[in-house]
């Protein structure tokens, strides 16, 4: 009966409807909405909005032969009036709660209605679609399409690129121009951003050229949305003069444009840069985003700044930032890269969603720390939470015990992967090849290279030849060096360490053939250097460094620290010195390594008692290491150093790495000097090794002098200088130099 009376009020007074509409929709729920329609005269519809609540708009069919939606049959039925807003809301609803399946029963609806031909409700459809991700879907749809405007055009060149499809969105832009259409600024913004996402340079810089003389043609270059887009493509092709040049012409700026330009010079190792701009865009009050603090939080983890990272944390904090996943994950990342690893910890805990990428940054941590057996217990807690590992996290367990020197371990988690039905990839490999290697396998090593699924490559073989510099083989080296020749020739790594094979064992003659292949090849072995942050200051050094404004008092401060630690026991070892020299002349030789140097710098300059932080570009030398262990015992006081390689964590005499990788260092702050000394007597005479070339003197020196070579050049350090004829027969451009002693 109520029914009967409010339909027979909205047959005179529509307006009394709209009042009772609360009521209607309330008996609909209780009863249902056919029972309100089966009560309407044969040619009596209403509006759908008198009926229809937003919660009802995908209620399935009460009759399973229907449609599917029970508003689809209220239409069919005549019992509602078809409206293009009903249609939109419906497919609104459908992307909205990502269900693509209604979603095509109502495309399949609209086919068979008036406005199957309508253009605002078939882009509603494609937009549907590519929301969803059924990108097939949508360019069926857009092929079929009758009519199509810009609006069409870039709703499909959007979802390409927001689905890593950058190809397919770049070729339906000049099909697009050639029928007559001209990008707007979102058509402009996503066909940059497709550009940027290629992984080969050259091609982003091809393509993101031709988009930024269109964005000028069409006037858009200094737009807000399509200036950010320019400058991500120019950033992330390493052009960053051009990206701060587009940023600069920007008539206006938001946040979006301020995060491309610092992630743009995070990801290029400009941390400096990266941080001075976080600061000038707070100064201008831009609120940064957990996108920025992101950024900011990997530039500070790539270069080790952790007094900067710091104060950014403390910023996020202030303004009321929660630690969110990927921002989490970072913010941890950058602690435990800076050697505070009980840091990283605490972010792990305080992280509102824990991942598997949360986990396996913790995993990745403790491996980077030499702490295997804390990563193979935090690997057990993680299975026991119920997180699922992936190929990452076996990369990282892997990589824990390799440097932690657990073989079993490994072998067991490395089988594991089958259990989870992940495929190892040719990293998990590598680092398989260097666990048995530092273990000593090293025929097990090259068996386990022959019996792998897949080709192995210069990573492989490299792994191999470390292990034979380690343990000394040089059969086995040679050969790996040979295969990682013939892989990558342009990598100097391998041909330093089979240089210093040679060099170890006495063969000169082979280590300068070695020495030749890099000259003549033009590959260069990056030079030394470590560097310590004070005050937030870096001060960087190189081995027997003269240019730091207080190398004096550094100088004296080492050389006091030396004999204090040689009276509780430090003994240098001069086997890290690949030159032919006298024992004393070794001893001074090893006397101011960069890392010392820092050191040594560090506690002239630092807080009593803080703890110091080294960075090094090479892993450190096994006597800097001894050194380094003594010094925390004397000075009281912990030491990190991180080395290409791993943290050391020194105190107390001890480090962290449990002197496992005094196995691995070798001191590549030197070149093997392939030379041989005969002292006759008094005299000493001279025959250099160079290249299948002599250097020799024109009269015999009497006094002792050192021979050096020095980014491939041959150095003479003398007490007095003489005439020296250089007969070069194999290296044309042998140099030599003289330099006072």
């Amino acid at each position: 009966m109520a029914f009967r009376i409010v339909l027979h009020v909205y047959n005179n007074n529509c307006k009394m409807v709209m009042k009772l509409k609360s009521r209607v929709t309330y008996a609909a729920s209780l009863i249902s909405t056919s029972t309100v329609a089966s009560t309407l005269l044969p040619h009596q519809q209403i509006p759908w909005t008198c009926v229809i609540q937003q919660k009802d708009l995908l209620r399935k069919s009460l009759h399973p032969l229907r449609t599917g939606l029970h508003v689809l049959d209220l239409l069919d039925q005549g019992s509602l009036e078809p409206h293009r807003t009903l249609y939109h809301l419906l497919l609104k609803k459908c992307t909205r709660l990502r269900k693509p399946k209604l979603g095509k029963i109502i495309h399949a609806h609209i086919l068979n209605s008036f406005y199957r031909h309508d253009l605002v409700i078939l882009n509603t459809i494609l937009n549907m679609y590519t929301k969803c991700g059924c990108l097939d879907d949508a360019r069926n749809l857009f092929n079929e399409m009758p009519h199509k405007d810009m609006v069409t055009w870039t709703i499909l060149i959007t979802a390409y690129s927001q689905h890593d499809r950058p190809f397919d969105a770049l070729l339906l832009f000049p099909h697009m121009l050639s029928l007559g259409f001209f990008p707007n600024q979102f058509t402009l913004s996503s066909l940059l951003k497709a550009s940027a996402a290629f992984t080969n340079t050259p091609h982003i810089h091809f393509h993101g050229t031709q988009l930024h003389a269109i964005s000028l043609k069409c006037g858009f270059h200094s737009n807000v949305y399509v200036g950010s887009s320019l400058l991500d493509m120019y950033a992330r092709c390493g052009c960053m003069g051009e990206a701060h040049l587009i940023f600069d012409a920007l008539h206006a700026m938001n946040e979006v444009s301020w995060n491309a330009l610092i992630a743009g010079y995070a990801r290029s190792g400009q941390a400096n840069r990266a941080i001075w701009l976080f600061w000038k865009m707070l100064r201008q009050d831009f609120q940064p985003t957990h996108f920025t603090f992101s950024s900011i939080f990997g530039a500070c983890a790539s270069s080790g700044y952790l007094e900067q990272g710091k104060w950014v944390h403390a910023h996020m904090i202030k303004s009321g930032g929660e630690i969110v996943a990927f921002m989490g994950n970072t913010l941890l990342h950058m602690y435990a890269k800076s050697g505070s690893i009980e840091d990283a910890k605490k972010i792990f805990d305080r992280l509102v969603q824990r991942d598997v990428v949360s986990w396996n940054s913790m995993l990745t941590a403790y491996a980077q720390h030499g702490l295997g057996r804390e990563a193979v217990r935090w690997f057990q807690e993680m299975l026991r939470t119920g997180v699922v590992p992936n190929e990452v996290t076996f990369l990282c367990l892997l990589t824990a015990c390799s440097r932690a020197g657990l073989l079993d371990q490994g072998q067991y988690y490395f089988k594991l992967m089958r259990d989870y039905n992940i495929e190892p990839h040719i990293s998990h490999y590598v680092t398989m090849v260097d666990l048995l290697g530092r273990a000593g396998l090293l025929d097990e090593a090259k068996r386990f290279i022959g019996e792998m699924p897949i080709k192995p490559t210069a990573a492989v073989w490299g792994a191999l030849l470390g292990a034979c510099r380690m343990h000394k083989n040089m059969e086995l080296g040679t050969y790996a060096a040979e295969r990682v020749f013939e892989l990558d020739p342009h990598d100097s790594g391998p041909l330093v360490l089979l240089s210093n094979i040679y060099a170890s064992a006495g063969r000169w003659s082979d280590a300068a053939k070695v020495r030749k292949i890099m000259k003549e090849s033009g590959v260069k072995k990056e030079p030394a250097c470590s560097w310590v942050e004070i005050e937030n200051t870096l001060h960087v050094f190189v081995a027997n460094d003269d240019t730091h404004p207080q190398i004096e008092e550094i100088r004296k401060k080492w050389e006091e620290i030396s004999a204090r630690i040689k009276e509780i026991g430090y003994v240098p070892d001069t086997s890290y010195v690949l030159f032919y020299m006298d024992q004393q002349e070794r001893e001074v030789k090893l006397q101011y390594h960069s890392e010392k140097l820092a050191l040594a710098f560090a506690l002239l300059n630092s807080p009593p008692r803080s703890t110091i932080r080294i960075k090094k570009n090479i892993r450190v030398c096994g006597d800097c290491h001894s050194a380094i262990k003594f010094v925390s015992q004397v000075v009281r006081r912990e030491i990190i150093v991180r080395d290409t390689n791993r943290f050391h964590h020194f105190y107390d005499g001890c480090c962290s790495c449990g002197d496992y990788c005094l196995l691995e260092s070798a001191c590549t702050t030197t070149w093997a000097p392939f030379l041989t000394c005969l002292n006759l007597g008094d005299v000493i005479v001279n025959v250099l090794r160079c290249y299948e070339g002599t250097v020799k003197s024109s009269d015999p020196i009497k006094r002792k002098h050192v021979i050096l070579y020095d980014d491939g050049d041959v150095e003479v350090l003398s007490l007095e200088r003489e005439r020296w004829e250089l007969i070069d027969q194999g290296c044309k451009s042998g140099k030599v130099s003289w330099a006072e002693k």
